[in-house]
């Protein structure tokens, strides 16, 4: 796996085309650091250039703003945009549906302004302009599987059709849960719940959404988001059935057909 930071690019004096925003999940969770390698090594598959800022990068202020913190955000927003504007970043790609949301909804009120992709847009783009050819067959051809729609990619940004047309390159049979699209459940760790202890109430959000997914049958759960993720992961421990059903990022599915 090869990523070249901004700063070692910029010695080469070169600008390359993406950055690759890896996101606080994706640069320190052991399950979410998957991510970042599979989206990495398909990038490199398909001969994107790209760069990531490496210990440049702070987070992106979301759950400061989400948690009421609206100094921090701005402080943490302010910097980071300085620094993706010292070195003329026009294109950046995340796969985290938060951080793509608040660089590409949030960021513009403070003087950052790029294009902004979630992954399974990109993964996408790619293999319709056939710069990315998936083998034929694989492990998930046929396998019944349901997929998690994230709040911040879905609801927030209207981003259904991306992620629905990898699970249908890759021949799975999805079996969509009851609540999807518009209509989806959140996993329970959004708006910076991620980061505090439950309110009282009957029943964890990530059980509810677990249960959902169980009833279609699944092989597997497939999710876009690092939050998301660990959730519902979190929903199948409780369930005990996290040794039976793996839930799966995009991105890694697409890589073992690569």
């Amino acid at each position: 796996m090869t990523a070249y930071t901004m700063a070692e690019m910029a010695a080469q004096g070169k600008n390359p085309e993406i950055l690759f925003w890896v996101g606080c999940a994706g640069s320190f969770d052991a399950r979410a650091q998957k991510i970042t390698r599979a989206l990495c090594e398909i990038l490199n598959h398909a001969g994107v250039e790209f760069a990531i800022l490496g210990n440049e990068e702070r987070c992106t202020g979301d759950p400061a703003r989400r948690a009421g913190n609206e100094f921090l955000f701005q402080m943490t927003a302010t910097m980071n945009i300085e620094t993706l504007n010292m070195y003329g970043v026009k294109k950046i790609v995340t796969a985290c549906p938060h951080c793509f949301n608040t660089l590409k909804n949030e960021y513009p009120e403070l003087g950052g302004n790029y294009e902004v992709v979630h992954h399974t847009q990109l993964i996408n783009e790619l293999i319709v302009n056939g710069k990315l050819k998936l083998k034929e067959g694989g492990d998930f051809k046929g396998q019944r599987i349901t997929y998690h729609d994230s709040c911040y990619l879905g609801r927030a940004n209207d981003v259904y059709e991306a992620p629905r047309a990898l699970l249908e390159s890759l021949d799975v049979d999805l079996v969509e849960m009851k609540r999807s699209r518009k209509n989806g459940l959140c996993c329970g760790a959004g708006g910076a719940q991620m980061w505090k202890e439950d309110e009282p109430g009957e029943k964890r959000i990530s059980l509810e959404r677990i249960e959902e997914a169980l009833e279609t049958n699944p092989v597997a759960v497939v999710a876009n988001c690092p939050f998301c993720i660990t959730m519902l992961q979190d929903g199948l421990k409780a369930k005990e059935r996290n040794e039976q059903i793996p839930v799966y990022d995009l991105s890694e599915m697409i890589l073992s057909r690569l």
